[in-house]
């Protein structure tokens, strides 16, 4: 294992085989053990080209690590049938099981493009974007899970055939979506065929073995089609990203916050829900509101919810995906997105 060390960038090591010990690990929480700092795995296969897999971007997201060593377990004796190059991203954060520490950026923003990509871990994701690119990527994926009860669906940033076929490939439910920058499907998106799974929430062992499958078949796959004439899929755009401004205390529990949250509602993620859905309780007295972020930043929270009678509504119909009741998750990130069907003809 060769050590790199560069004072303006987070250290990070490069491999080019298998640890035996990567094959044990039963929790993410062990993987400091085997990787001191993130990793960038090369493993040579059939197919020259390789497929780029980024895992633990999140830390407390463990399937794309899981779906990994399923894939490495499966072809421990055997060539694999595409190169294959894996990133093993935020392993500090995955000690203690948090998507990142309050001391850290979120590595899945750090990416080229992203307002982060000056950061030591931008600086980092920076270095190792180019030299995947430089081994001519046949296609990059980008494995998440859900802290909400979400479906099994994956994400694009170009509405590119070959971009939906790779998709479908996982998922018929795909979103579409070309906000927040500085995620690693955007910036691989510029050199190859990019898609992010979410494959649910963590520790779920069919999460884990729906992502094998997924990486095990684009392993095989030796082109993209001409057509999408026969695949099934149905494709959302995201249209805002809700945010619950700094100054505003919100809770699921303590009816004393600024902003009430629903629990229910993270039962209605992917599902269209009607104009004036009741989405949230305000303290009386409070101007409290949410944020609804365009791709642009704009704000457009008066284009999707309005305030009556001390409680913010939905002012037309959309669908929810991402909704989590974790709210370290709602601090750090969002409450949610919101999409739109989109008709796609490519």
């Amino acid at each position: 294992m060769g050590n790199i060390a560069i004072s303006n960038r987070v250290r990070y090591d490069e491999i080019e085989d298998v640890p035996d010990e990567l094959l044990e690990i039963k929790d993410a929480k062990e993987l400091y053990k085997v990787f001191p700092n993130p990793t960038l795995m090369y493993l040579k296969g059939v197919k020259k080209e390789p497929l780029f897999v980024t895992v633990l971007l999140h830390g407390n997201e463990d399937t794309g690590l899981f779906a990994i060593q399923k894939i490495l377990k499966k072809y421990q004796n055997k060539r694999l049938p595409r190169s294959l190059i894996v990133f093993f991203g935020n392993i500090e954060a995955a000690k203690y099981g948090m998507r990142h520490l309050d001391n850290q950026p979120d590595y899945n923003r750090v990416w080229e493009g992203g307002e982060l990509s000056n950061t030591p871990e931008g600086v980092m994701m920076q270095e190792i974007l180019h030299k995947v690119v430089s081994k001519k990527p046949f296609a990059s994926v980008d494995i998440h899970n859900n802290t909400g009860k979400n479906p099994f669906y994956a994400c694009i940033n170009k509405l590119e055939k070959e971009f939906i076929y790779l998709a479908s490939l996982f998922s018929k439910t795909i979103v579409f979506f070309e906000s927040p920058k500085g995620v690693q499907s955007l910036a691989m998106a510029k050199y190859c065929p990019a898609v992010t799974i979410e494959c649910g929430k963590p520790k779920q062992e069919a999460s884990y073995q729906a992502a094998a499958e997924y990486i095990d078949t684009l392993l095989h796959l030796s082109a993209f089609p001409d057509t999408l004439r026969h695949i099934e899929y149905n494709i959302f755009h995201t249209v805002a990203r809700v945010e619950i401004p700094k100054e505003f205390s919100f809770s699921y529990s303590n009816k004393d916050a600024d902003i009430f949250l629903l629990e229910q509602l993270e039962e209605k993620n992917f599902t269209l829900l009607p104009k004036d859905t009741l989405c949230a309780l305000i303290k009386p007295g409070s101007n409290a509101r949410f944020y609804a972020f365009d791709d642009e930043h704009n704000d457009r929270f008066d284009e999707f919810f309005y305030t009556k009678e001390n409680a913010l509504y939905l002012k037309k119909e959309l669908m929810p995906s991402m909704i989590t009741l974790d709210e370290k998750v709602i601090e750090q990130d969002c409450l949610c997105y919101l999409m739109e069907e989109l008709k796609v003809e490519v």
